[in-house]
């Protein structure tokens, strides 16, 4: 019993240690659980939340919320489980405490140590374990550290992608206000927008890979939905491929139609729920995904007549 118990607490604090090592430390690495625990919560928001975008607004944060839990509840267990077949025998008592079950008894004094608090009432014999509890305490700071600083790298992320869709959402607002096209601009201009808006769209997409997480973040607002902007982009992109056009308009186009393209592939792969046999449709299908398929801040068809028309 005590092999068995100390051997699965081992192994629960094994698994936590991977899982934080591969969000903080491994970009592109999928995590085992905090991942599945992430699309689990997103599976089932966006099950019963319908069209209401606000009820899958909560996915991120509260996937944000499940993995620190995961952590920290898997960790209390992991060590409760090592000192549980030595209490109460291997601890001395202070005087009107009163030994519960060893299963309440390890708890508490995980608990207890994992936090930093520690207990005056329970005192353990053993040297061993005596020098085991401020491990538990510096892995417990450890794994709060380790979750701030998570935390805190998110919030860039999610700043990044949100200042990009509102860019694009004020590009094609300014199209159709104008009735003018970004290809039909001077030349050097619109090859710089295309360039800047190619350069963001990676940098988003290395941040989307760095950080699986933030794609459970949806967005309420189709001003600031990434989802919702990118059929935009890669109608503009398009645009800007037509002959008619100078070549260096073209190949920043074009490059920005390829970076549309990767970023629709790796969207596709390791986040859309409903995947699309056609990978022309990942962008749909990542608006889809995210409940903005309807009134993204699209082109419709009497915005792209007033662009079109000549000036």
């Amino acid at each position: 019993m005590t092999i068995l118990s100390l051997a699965v607490g081992i192994a629960l604090i094994a698994v936590v240690g991977q899982d934080i090592f591969t969000v903080l430390f491994r970009p592109g690495a999928l995590s085992r659980f905090s991942g599945k625990i992430a699309r689990g919560v997103w599976t089932l928001l966006r099950r019963a939340s319908g069209q209401r975008r606000f009820v899958l607004s909560l996915a991120g944060p509260l996937a944000l919320s499940g993995v620190i839990c995961f952590w920290a509840a898997t960790l209390v267990v992991g060590w409760a489980l090592i000192y549980l077949p030595h209490y109460p025998q291997e601890y001395v008592l202070a005087e009107g405490t009163v030994a519960h079950s060893p299963i309440v008894g390890a708890l508490h004094i995980s608990l207890t140590t994992i936090t930093t608090l520690g207990s005056a009432n329970v005192v353990p014999k053993a040297g061993w374990l005596q020098v085991l509890s401020p491990i538990e305490a510096l892995i417990g700071f450890g794994m709060l550290t380790a979750a701030v600083s998570w935390l805190l790298q998110i919030h860039p992320v999610l700043s990044r992608r949100r200042s990009l869709a509102y860019e694009i959402h004020l590009l094609a607002d300014s199209e159709r206000r104008l009735g003018v096209e970004l290809p039909q601009l001077e030349t050097s201009v619109a090859s710089q927008l295309y360039a800047d808006l190619t350069s963001r769209l990676i940098a988003v997409q290395r941040d989307l890979v760095k950080f699986p997480i933030t794609y459970y973040f949806a967005e309420t607002d189709p001003r600031v939905a990434l989802a919702a902007a990118m059929p935009v982009l890669s109608e503009i992109a398009e645009r800007g491929t037509s002959d008619e056009h100078p070549e260096s308009v073209r190949l920043r186009a074009e490059m920005l139609h390829d970076a549309i393209e990767e970023f629709g592939e790796m969207v596709l792969e390791r986040f859309v729920l409903d995947h699309h046999d056609d990978p022309d449709d990942a962008i749909a299908a990542f608006a889809h995904d995210h409940r903005h398929d309807r009134d993204g801040p699209g082109l419709d068809e009497d915005r792209r007549d007033v662009s079109r028309a000549p000036s």
